[in-house]
């Protein structure tokens, strides 16, 4: 037995014990007392030899993760301590047992991070990605109408008109991103839409407490855009990751100009006072541009992004742009510029999950129309300031598969009341 435990002891991590054992008295037999005493330094030099291998995987640990904040970049994997490539023990909870596993649980921890950056600009590591998104979009706007004149400055004459117009809209979205290279991405969004909207008119008849209802929809292929993210440059110390980004929208849906019309009343004197447009657009009819600048910083354990952009309609000419079901006015139509900016943060919680809120806003100058042979004229109340408040979380299901979802709280009267978006970008 004392041979079998010396040998034991001497091939523990290298740990020579023979002096403790020469230290004990030689006798012809051996005792229940020298047993004991061996097995306790035995189990000592065993607890000691444990707590050292678990230090140093928590050192290792923090230094590969310090080098990963630092850096940006996965750490190369060191080499394990030779007592413990040598003797391994069972690894803690919590910690991993080799540089590899270390290597890996760095890369997962930078899982949240580049689903975030794929939802503000492009990640150019993954050389294609496929992307189907649902949206849902809630309208409701009121507007008050006078018809008449006022006398005294106090007393209206006249009729008196509230319209309500309710629109919901369901889009599914199918998009691609094609990594060319580290810099460059590729990407292609086409939409499909379907609009319901309700409009209601009251003093229906003649009558101030009447009201009429018509119900419209309108299904078909939006509006279609191409575009493509370069990397100006990437994150390093102070200075984010900065994406430039261009596109090109082509009126691929049904324009909202030369619509069939349904009339629903008309007066005594045939003039229209409650007409609908026949079926719902799925597009705005022109072609757009544009260009963008998106930044992402990192700052553990926070993500920073921003981003600003302009928008340019260009003028187009339609067959009808007059809205009365009566009449046929071909002419031009030039849709405002728009202007757009937004910031947020996002917070990853683990390697799975991750949370965002963030404010976006979109200015949009006034439309201008010019009916054929005619002077430009402006579209008053075609102006729009929609400022959204949105929430995102992000979660990874798989290694090649993240869902991402997001509620939208309209701040302004011209943007949505609320949006809910899904999307479930798969990485092949």
């Amino acid at each position: 037995m004392k041979r079998l435990a010396m040998a034991a002891l001497v091939g523990l991590g290298g740990v020579m014990v023979q002096p403790a054992l020469a230290q004990q008295p030689q006798s012809t037999g051996t005792s229940d007392e020298e047993i004991k005493a061996l097995m306790a330094q035995l189990e000592a030099l065993k607890a000691s030899y444990a707590k050292e291998v678990r230090r140093l995987r928590e050192l290792d640990m923090q230094v590969q993760a310090i080098q990963a904040r630092v850096s940006g970049k996965l750490a190369p994997a060191t080499e394990a301590p030779a007592a413990v490539a040598q003797t391994p023990p069972q690894p803690a909870e919590g910690y991993a047992s080799t540089a590899q596993e270390a290597e890996q649980a760095k890369e997962a921890a930078r899982r949240s991070v580049d689903d975030v950056k794929q939802q503000q600009s492009a990640l150019f590591n993954r050389r294609l990605t496929l992307e189907n998104s649902v949206s849902y979009a809630r309208y409701d706007r009121k507007q008050l109408t006078l018809n008449g004149f006022l006398a005294l400055d106090a007393i209206f004459l006249g009729n008196i008109a509230i319209e309500n117009v309710e629109s919901d809209s369901l889009t599914y979205n199918f998009a691609a991103r094609w990594g060319v290279n580290p810099r460059l991405t590729l990407n292609l969004d086409v939409p499909y839409v379907a609009r319901k909207t309700i409009y209601q008119k009251g003093g229906a008849g003649g009558s101030a407490a009447a009201i009429a209802q018509e119900e419209t929809h309108g299904t078909g292929i939006g509006d279609a855009t191409f575009s493509a993210n370069y990397k100006l440059f990437g994150e390093k110390g102070w200075r984010p990751e900065t994406v430039l980004t261009g596109g090109v929208t082509a009126p691929t849906g049904r324009e909202p100009y030369g619509l069939d019309w349904k009339v629903i009343e008309r007066d005594d004197d045939d003039f229209i006072r409650f007409a609908v447009p026949a079926k719902q657009p799925t597009g705005n009819g022109v072609w757009q541009a544009n260009i963008g600048l998106s930044a992402v910083k990192t700052a553990d354990p926070a993500i920073l992004f921003a981003n600003i952009g302009y928008i340019r309609s260009f003028t187009r000419s339609f067959g009808d742009i007059d809205s009365n079901p009566d009449t046929v006015n071909p002419g031009e139509v030039q849709l405002g510029d728009a202007y757009y900016f937004g910031a947020g943060v996002a917070f990853a919680f683990n390697e799975r999950t991750s949370l965002s809120i963030s404010f976006s806003d979109r200015l949009s100058a006034r439309a201008s129309t010019r009916y054929k042979n005619g002077q430009w004229m402006k579209v008053i109340g075609s102006d729009a300031n929609a400022g959204t408040l949105n929430l995102g979380v992000t979660y990874a299901l798989t290694p090649k598969a993240t869902l991402v979802s997001m509620l939208g709280v309209g701040l302004t009267p011209d943007a949505p009341d609320f949006s809910l978006a899904f999307k479930l970008p798969y990485m092949l």
